[in-house]
């Protein structure tokens, strides 16, 4: 009888055991460890953008990347993960406000709260790229709430389709890896909308000879950017490598791939813009580098190191002659963000049709591949653009975004927020 007993308890122990979910806890730390390298680009952004504008703008630029993530954290959370990964069928509840006590598995390896956790980090970057771009003439309390829209509905619309296993991008093939779309250029075409409708800062276009002038307006501190671009560039191998979800050889390839587009693209910006503008241009090179990161993340992990290398090379280019691009269109774009993450983020994922080892026109001389990246882009573009455009315009005629003309002259950190960057003690 003892005998018996003992062999239910055993069976019924090893049938719960079969039952419950079966994690790779070395996969669950690297992604845990991959999120927090990207939670830690919120201070990359922040050194960038805040080196990028004048000091009388430092302030607000810091407060905004700081409580960004919050603002994500909680929109995210709420509604964002349920309409990105709950809404279709058999891969969720539908639910919003994402259950904390809940640990499925996603996929073979890890739980769905380490995989929430990676998904939130990669939203909050999102809405930390619109920042930069509407720098220096938009109100605080506008980009809070343009903020929280973008992560809770016009992020997750574009995610649902590209990153759900369910959604008629991902089931056509379409490859954005860890987010050259996703991320960054939906942070972009929701940037380009905001430069828009906010116009140029004071004093950035003129007229000369009946053309359109374009002043130089420096930042105050390269350093801050030269140090924020530095973090940008450690938290993306948190970013691309962690995108694999799981430790194994391709989370290699991707970090190699990830560093050799950076580095080509930094080199190219520096090459090109010393030829074009006779000395080459620190800001360009910093961008060069950024644009090199971004255009890789679609295809990290489906190409060569060759081919991770034509790409920044591209993307280089693509910030040596995007920036003046967009300049001479009347757009003011202070931290260069369309140039980096939209028309890199755009291109980045285009190249992918070109130079991917499983598809690529590089190597199958067909443009299928190609077609659907292209279909890809265009969905981003109609659904972010306008829906960003939408929110902006709602935004301005309910709160007016742009700030004071006495204000901006004078500089917002005081307006907006009160307080100084540096204040000068008299002894």
């Amino acid at each position: 009888m003892t005998n018996e007993i003992l062999q239910a308890v055993t069976n019924a122990v090893a049938e719960a055991a079969q039952a419950a979910p079966q994690f790779n806890w070395v996969d669950t730390i690297w992604v845990l460890i991959a999120g927090v390298l990207v939670f830690f680009m919120n201070a990359g952004f922040a050194f960038v953008e805040s080196g990028f504008v004048r000091a009388k703008n430092t302030v607000v630029v810091l407060a905004k990347n700081f409580v960004v993530f919050g603002l994500a954290t909680i929109a995210f959370w709420a509604i964002g993960y349920a309409i990105m990964f709950k809404v279709f069928g058999d891969f969720g509840s539908g639910v919003f406000f994402y259950s904390m006590g809940t640990a499925y598995p996603t996929g073979p390896t890890i739980p769905e709260m380490a995989f929430f956790f990676f998904q939130l980090v990669f939203a909050g970057t999102a809405a930390t790229i619109v920042s930069g771009a509407i720098a220096e003439r938009s109100k605080f309390l506008v980009f809070v709430l343009f903020s929280v829209l973008l992560v809770a509905v016009i992020y997750p619309a574009v995610g649902m389709m590209i990153w759900n296993p369910d959604g008629f991008l991902f089931k056509d093939g379409f490859i954005d890896f860890a987010g050259s779309t996703v991320v960054h250029s939906v942070g972009g075409w929701a940037a380009l909308a905001g430069i828009i409708i906010l116009g140029p800062r004071i004093g950035k276009f003129g007229k000369a000879a009946g053309k359109r002038k374009v002043n130089a307006i420096p930042g105050h501190s390269m350093s801050l950017a030269t140090l924020g671009t530095f973090i940008l560039w450690l938290g993306w191998f948190g970013f691309n490598p962690g995108s694999m979800l799981a430790v194994n050889e391709d989370v290699i390839k991707i970090a190699v791939n990830t560093n050799m587009a950076a580095v080509t693209g930094m080199l190219t910006a520096t090459i090109i813009s010393w030829i074009r503008f006779k000395k080459p241009d620190f800001g360009m090179i910093l961008n060069g580098l950024l644009g090199g990161l971004v255009a890789i993340t679609a295809g990290c992990n489906a190409v060569t190191v060759g081919g991770a290398a034509i790409i920044g090379v591209i993307a280089g280019l693509l910030i040596v002659f995007g920036i003046p691009m967009f300049e001479n269109l009347g757009l003011d774009d202070p931290v260069g963000a369309t140039s980096v993450h939209l028309l890199n983020g755009v291109v980045g994922t285009f190249l992918v049709g070109v130079f991917a080892v499983n598809g690529g026109l590089w190597y199958t001389g067909t443009f299928e591949l190609i077609l659907l990246q292209l279909k890809g882009i265009g969905y981003t573009a109609v659904v972010v653009f306008g829906a960003s455009l939408i929110f902006w315009f709602i935004l301005d005629k309910i709160f007016k975004i742009r700030v004071p003309e006495k204000e901006e002259i004078d500089g917002l950190d005081v307006g907006e927020m009160g307080t100084e960057a540096y204040v000068m003690h008299d002894k």
